[in-house]
């Protein structure tokens, strides 16, 4: 999976633009790894998910507006930290499928307080998630679906020698979908979407931002999106390949800008399934 977030537009605790010039740009691939045994838990399919490597390249400039002698550039390229998600438990019930996880993020990204070239976060984090897939159809071929992402973090050391960790953060992202058959054989599907996502920042900073000044008394960040998203899948092939974009309309404390996700996914399955199903009943993506 490939990702690009920019932005040129940087937003205070208010929502206002702040008098800033310059662009904040991120690209990651991801290689992400899953895995389902046979057995079932608590009548759930158990999953294990890996994310890695990440290989991730930023880059940040700014200037003042009201300081033209203010200027700052960073920016990077490298392996970026790693997620592994070593308990998903999953239930596919008749009109609903739902999934809840545990997954940590663990700092093996280039980090050096104050450096302008990091790659990584320097802290360890820790992330509780949910699915839910909600067919609105008897066919499934209309979905709802929502994704829910509760962060909590450790700390860091910052550039000002001070130990800091951020505050706990909510996601959400959430989609309508509707799968249309490009043969008449379900062989070939199109599903088409409308997508978004929401952030917020929860609970306090912890530490010192800097000797004077503590965590605590930086302002909350949030950002919410609205987008679009297709994926192409093939059933027989078990392969699926998607792209999207969202375009944040709103954000506090923080940059406001867009993000473009593309790639394609492929199940091997031990042992192979027999012929697909004569219906639309294709897996929804969120």
């Amino acid at each position: 999976m490939t990702v690009n977030y920019s932005a040129d537009t940087l937003k205070n605790s208010n929502g206002n633009s702040v008098p800033l010039s310059g662009s904040y740009d991120i690209w990651a691939m991801e290689n992400i790894f899953y895995y389902v045994p046979k057995f079932k838990f608590l009548r759930a399919k158990l999953a294990v998910m890996v994310v890695a490597p990440t290989a991730a390249n930023g880059s940040l400039t700014l200037s003042s507006i009201n300081f033209p002698n203010l200027a700052l550039e960073a920016g990077g390229f490298g392996i970026a930290d790693t997620w592994v998600q070593p308990v998903t438990l999953g239930w596919n019930l008749r009109r609903v499928d739902f999934y809840a996880g545990y997954a940590f993020m663990a700092p093996t990204g280039r980090y050096t307080p104050g450096a302008s070239d990091n790659i990584g976060s320097g802290y360890w984090g820790n992330h509780f998630t949910t699915g839910t897939t909600l067919y609105l159809t008897k066919n499934k071929g209309t979905t709802a679906n929502l994704f829910t992402d509760w962060e909590f973090h450790g700390s860091k050391t910052t550039g000002a020698g001070t130990t800091a960790s951020p505050g706990q953060t909510f996601t959400t992202e959430w989609g309508l979908g509707q799968v249309l058959p490009l043969k008449k054989d379900f062989s070939k599907l199109l599903q088409l979407g409308l997508i978004g996502y929401d952030q917020w920042q929860v609970s306090n900073n912890g530490g010192l931002a800097s000797p004077n000044i503590p965590a605590s008394a930086l302002p909350y960040y949030s950002v919410h999106a609205i987008g679009f998203q297709t994926n192409f899948i093939l059933p027989a092939k078990a392969l699926n390949f998607f792209f999207k974009f969202e375009d944040e309309y709103r954000a506090l404390a923080r940059p406001q800008g867009r993000t473009i996700v593309f790639g394609g996914s492929f199940t091997f399955r031990i042992p192979k399934l027999g012929a697909p199903p004569s219906g639309p009943e294709a897996p929804a993506t969120p």
